[in-house]
């Protein structure tokens, strides 16, 4: 499991378009929180604070990670290596979670320079470090724990299709929907009392909670559900795929 989960980090570092999706994911995020005249740019807002790494990140993690998941299980079945995969003494779930794994660290490493932001607005603070650390890290763990989750999600949408761009286009729309979806129902008020309930299914609702800087055990008993789950979908569709 252990040589697997480094040949997936070998391979996506050995391409260009590895480093293209880490590059463009920061010069997003820096181009936002530092450039653009827009209501995230730090030096404009006049607060020590990083609110809108947090805000726009799940929106480009959206593009994000489907690009690195597409791949997974697609290519292998396009080009058959997945058979290789399982005369491997693995399970099906030790391979998955060696992708999983591989497809997180990748993540990892683009959120990772993004910590510049916050020793950087540490110093511009009037007095220096005048910044809320705890809301911030707070929400770095949120950013983690959506991160974690959007892999499984790419990682059961590239089980879907031989096809990388159907796979892409399947983990975009259902981290969409996941994220935003709950939301838009609860805002329409079409279920009374039941509104809030099917508000608290969405990922926005569990990722804001841990942004105010308090990890509540039921938004991480949450994000663990909900990766499991589509673990195991991704499990169930790789089975189904073999055996037939």
């Amino acid at each position: 499991m252990y040589s697997l989960f480094l040949k997936e980090i070998r391979t996506f570092l050995s391409s260009f378009l590895g480093y293209l999706i880490i590059v463009v994911f920061l010069v997003v995020m820096g181009l936002f929180l530092w450039i653009l005249p827009t209501e995230f740019n730090i030096l404009d807002y006049g607060y020590a604070n990083v609110d809108g790494l947090f805000i726009l990140a799940p929106f480009v993690f959206m593009f994000l990670i489907p690009a690195i998941t597409m791949r997974s299980f697609s290519e292998e079945q396009r080009t058959g290596t997945i058979e290789l995969l399982y005369t491997r003494p693995l399970t099906d779930m030790q391979i998955i979670l060696a992708k999983y794994l591989a497809a997180f660290v990748l993540v990892v490493f683009s959120i990772v320079p993004t910590l510049v932001y916050y020793f950087s607005v540490w110093q511009l603070g009037w007095p220096p470090g005048n910044i809320d650390s705890g809301a911030f890290w707070g929400s770095f763990i949120g950013l983690l724990f959506l991160a974690a989750t959007f892999v499984s999600i790419g990682l059961f949408a590239s089980s879907l299709a031989e096809n990388q761009v159907v796979s892409f286009i399947v983990a975009v729309l259902i981290t969409v929907v996941a994220y935003l979806g709950f939301d838009f129902i609860y805002d329409l008020s079409w279920f009374g009392n039941f509104d809030l309930f099917i508000k608290s299914l969405g990922i926005s609702a569990h990722y804001s909670s841990i942004s105010r800087g308090v990890v509540d055990t039921r938004d991480v008993i949450y994000f663990f559900s909900v990766i499991v789950f589509f673990l195991y979908l991704t499990n169930f569709m790789i089975a189904r795929r073999k055996w037939q």
